[in-house]
């Protein structure tokens, strides 16, 4: 989960300090994405700190936060899909 808040985190960096007009193939980003953007890194963060203090004793801790991704996906998928 380090990795999508990292991910995330370089994202929104990158569209709100770079030049709109002389990057290329730059990616709009209103405000409110900007905010849903911020949100999903505060949510990985939780999470994450919420995983790491109740799986302690877990020694592939990376698994579990693999498959927690993975079933999110799945499910805004299948939401996707049925709007």
């Amino acid at each position: 989960m380090n990795i999508i808040g990292a991910a995330g985190l370089g994202l929104a960096a990158f569209n709100i300090l770079s030049p709109k007009d002389t990057a290329p193939r730059h990616v709009d980003m209103s405000g409110f994405y900007l905010l849903i953007l911020g949100c999903l890194i505060l949510v990985t963060f939780i999470t994450d700190l919420i995983f790491r203090s109740t799986l302690k004793d877990l020694k592939r801790i990376w698994i579990v936060e693999s498959v927690f991704i993975l079933f999110t996906v799945i499910l805004i998928l299948i939401i996707q899909k049925l709007t």
